[in-house]
Order: C-alpha cells, then sequence, then structure tokens
C-alpha cells in the first residue's frame, strides 16, 4: 500500500541542526519503497540560516531524506524569485505548482517545476498538484510583482486532467492554509496535504482527507493511501527520532560559517517565544521586540505583528545576534510611520484576529511599546487607549516605529500603509542587538495589554 510522508512549514528548525537531524531521521527512519515524501511549503525559509544561505540550507534536509514533491509556501520566495529558481536548479524533488506565475505572464519556473503530476507506487497510481495562497504577494514583499492565480479554478483543470488520465486518487499539496475547506468543497480530492497555518490539524471535509502538521518539523504525518477505501494517518512526534547525523554536520558547518555568534546580551529568567506565546496576547518577548523599535526609532509607539516573531527555544543565557535573526529573520527595515490619533486607535483595534479576519480565532496580532490598551473580548471592542500615559487624541499625530511590511501587506494592520512612512532604520534584528546591548534583555510583563472579557469603560 501506498504511504505519503508529509512535513510542512520547517522553516527555521535549520536554526537547531539537532532538531533538524532529528526530523530528517523521521523521515528517513520511515522512507521506503512504497513511499513518497512531500513537502507543503516555507520549508526553505525563514530563519538564521535562511537567511545567510539565500534558502539554500533546504538543500541538505532535501537531499537526506530524499524528499520526491513540493510545493510553494509564501516564505519560499523570501529572497525573490531569482533565489528561488537557484534553489529549484539544486533540488532533488519535483516541485508541483498550478496557480503561480513570473511577471511575464508564464508559470512561474515552468522549465523546473510541473503543474501536475502522476506518480505509481505500489501498484496505485496517484496524481499531484499544487497551489499556493493567492496572498503571497501582500504577505511577502519579495513576490510583490508576482502572479497567484485563483487556486480553486486552478485546481479544477489540475484535478479534470488528472481524472481524465485516470488515476486512482488525487492528492492536492496545499499552502493555502484556511483555504484547505474551499478546496476541499469545490475540488474532488481524495487527500489534502496542507500548510502555511502553523496549528495541526487532522480531518475529513466534504468527503476529503485534509491534513495540516503544523510548524518547526514536530510532527510528520505518514499517509496511508490505496486504490480504494479510507485514508489511513499516523502521526508521528520528531522530538525523541534518532537524529541523522549528515543534517547534523551539514547545517553545522552553515551555522559556523555565517558568523553570527557574537553575544550581545545575557538573559537570566528564560523568555518564551512559542506561538501559544506570541499569540495570545501580551508576552516578555513581543514587550522587547517594541521597546527594542521604539528605542532605535526615538518615536511615540512601537509596534510589532506576532507572526513576524517565530517560534523557536526560548532565549536564555548568553544571548547571540544569531538568537535575535531567528526571532525576527527578515531582511526588512525598521521604518517610522506617522498617523493621527483617530488611525492610531484603528491600527490598535486590529490587534484582535476577529477584526481583521486574520489567522486563527482569538489570536492576537500586536506586541506594543509606550501604549496600554484595554481590549473588551466579548464586544470586540477597544475600550482604552493610552499613549504615554494619556488618552489617545484623535486629531493629534503619532509616530509609530515598525517593521516595513506591515505598511505593505493589507491582511494585518490594513489601516496602516505606506503613505504614512516618514523615515527608515536599520534591519529589524539590528534594531533588537543594539537594543540588547545598550539596555539588555530583562522584560517584564506590564499591563501593556489588557484583554477582558468585558468592560464598562468607554
Amino acid at each position: 500500500m501506498p504511504r505519503l510522508l508529509h512535513y510542512s512549514d520547517v522553516e527555521n528548525v535549520y536554526d537547531d541542526p539537532v532538531r533538524a537531524g532529528r526530523l530528517a531521521g523521521t523521515i528517513s527512519g520511515l522512507d521506503g519503497p512504497d513511499a513518497l515524501v512531500c513537502g507543503t511549503g516555507d520549508n526553505t525559509a525563514p530563519g538564521v540560516l535562511a537567511l545567510t544561505e539565500r534558502g539554500r540550507q533546504a538543500l541538505d534536509l532535501f537531499a537526506a531524506v530524499d524528499a520526491d514533491l513540493e510545493t510553494f509556501g509564501n516564505h519560499d520566495f523570501d529572497f525573490g524569485p531569482a533565489a528561488t529558481r537557484s534553489l529549484l536548479a539544486d533540488a532533488p524533488q519535483t516541485w508541483v505548482s498550478t496557480n503561480v506565475y513570473a511577471p511575464d505572464g508564464d508559470r512561474f519556473a515552468a522549465d523546473q517545476t510541473e503543474p501536475w503530476t502522476v506518480e505509481t507506487v505500489d501498484g496505485v497510481t496517484i496524481g499531484f498538484f499544487g497551489v499556493t495562497d493567492p496572498a503571497t504577494p501582500s504577505l511577502n514583499p519579495m513576490a510583490d510583482g508576482m502572479r497567484f492565480t485563483d487556486p480553486y479554478d486552478a485546481a479544477e483543470r489540475a484535478v479534470s486532467e488528472l481524472r481524465a488520465a485516470g488515476v486512482d486518487r488525487v492528492v492536492a499539496l496545499s499552502h493555502l492554509g484556511e483555504g484547505d475547506d474551499d478546496l476541499a468543497r469545490r475540488v474532488d480530492v481524495d487527500l489534502i496535504l496542507g500548510g502555511h497555518v502553523h496549528s495541526e490539524r487532522n480531518d475529513q471535509v466534504a468527503g476529503s482527507r485534509l491534513l495540516r502538521p503544523g510548524t518547526n518539523g514536530r510532527v510528520v504525518f505518514e499517509v496511508s493511501l490505496d486504490a480504494a477505501g479510507p485514508v489511513g494517518v499516523e502521526r508521528h512526534r520528531t522530538a525523541d527520532a534518532p537524529v541523522d547525523d549528515g543534517v547534523v554536520s551539514a547545517l553545522q558547518g552553515r551555522v559556523a560559517a555565517a558568523g553570527l555568534d557574537e553575544v550581545v546580551g545575557h538573559v537570566s529568567d528564560p523568555i518564551d517565544r512559542s506561538d501559544a506565546a506570541v499569540f495570545g496576547g501580551e508576552t516578555r518577548i513581543g514587550n522587547v521586540v517594541a521597546d527594542a523599535y521604539r528605542w532605535a526609532m526615538d518615536v511615540d509607539v512601537g509596534l510589532q505583528n506576532s507572526g513576524g516573531i517565530r517560534d523557536g527555544p526560548p532565549l536564555a543565557g548568553d544571548v547571540t545576534v544569531a538568537d535575535l535573526v531567528s526571532v525576527i529573520p527578515f531582511e526588512e527595515s525598521v521604518v517610522e510611520a506617522t498617523v493621527t490619533g483617530a488611525e492610531l486607535r484603528s491600527i490598535l483595534r486590529e490587534s484582535a484576529a476577529s477584526v481583521v479576519d486574520f489567522g486563527e480565532p482569538g489570536w492576537w496580532h500586536a506586541h506594543v511599546s509606550g501604549v496600554r490598551l484595554r481590549w473588551d473580548e466579548a464586544a470586540e471592542r477597544l475600550v482604552e487607549a493610552r499613549v504615554d500615559g494619556d488618552p489617545i487624541d484623535p486629531a493629534a499625530t503619532y509616530t509609530v516605529a515598525t517593521s516595513a511590511y506591515l505598511l505593505h501587506t493589507d491582511h494585518e494592520f490594513p489601516t496602516l500603509q505606506e503613505r504614512h512612512r516618514t523615515g527608515e532604520g536599520g534591519l529589524q534584528f539590528e534594531a533588537l542587538a543594539d537594543y540588547a546591548r545598550a539596555v539588555g534583555l530583562a522584560p517584564e510583563v506590564d499591563g501593556r495589554i489588557e484583554r477582558v472579557a468585558g468592560s464598562n469603560r468607554t
């Protein structure tokens, strides 16, 4: 019976070579002649090594696990289309992509990818196609200018071709995130191997099995897929898996060559940077990043989006530049934006996932400095907001230090736009490193963000 080994969104796993080695060891231990190794995007970036290697550190993992199939995630374009094409030239797997187009109108990397493909494993023919979130140009400035067509229309064409070819099963390699539900309802597929959203999922939707292994290579799904009948799924945690020493050695060599080992601060009380903490509201890692931005730009307010703080081990003990790069591993500047008080209140309202309709229900998107705010969860209402202790004056102007990404994207803090830009500083992680050297790394949760069940304040 054919088996598919599914991983996705490993992102900065490469910055911990042993953890990457366990991921490789898990996949290699499950692999065999009846198996295909499938990735569903964001397996090349972001991360410290991704930044220095332009995504090519992923080739160490791809070669070790003998990867078979992959589709694009939004972060696979972090260093621009040319860097992506360079990586494809040396990657061992077949990349399938139906809805990604170059600015000239041709399907992106048409000579290096397939819109769909058919694999025969253990006597079963399986058709694969790939789809990527069409919001990628908004989510990733380096993909600006590329075209991402409607993934559902593209999927329908791919499935029609595959069914006409007489395949036994059809599998979508998807980086649509929450769009996988609509994909299942609109297209006749047996299995959706998904990614993009960082929480695990194993559901049956409209006759399709829908899987998502979460982030950072913690889980690999093993899927049994015969010519008919139900889809079988086993979940494998990688934490205690045997280590692939070859992957560890290769990545350690890249880490040493990166030259980011300067110690810039010391943390006595470990700083949690897990997704659960970062998306849950005020947290120490969010406070120190926002404080660093406000300090670096000497402005009224610091603002960091939760999604820009990457999940990883706590900051503890001696902290290096590499450790801080891993927190915010993007080649994006800290910028100054000037907004009215009314606009600033709108920006703060957009901290809640329910307001911007982005991410998981209940996510909190903002980390702030210079601001104290109270949010009524039940009413979905900003009931109090102060800057430097004073209520926000709707008619006044305020300066905000944030990432250039938030002026680019329409998906988070849509009130912030490029027209608000009034200054530019250094790279995000450079601001954080400078702050660590000058001020230190001892953040506290001080009540600057309150999420309450209900409030009578106006």
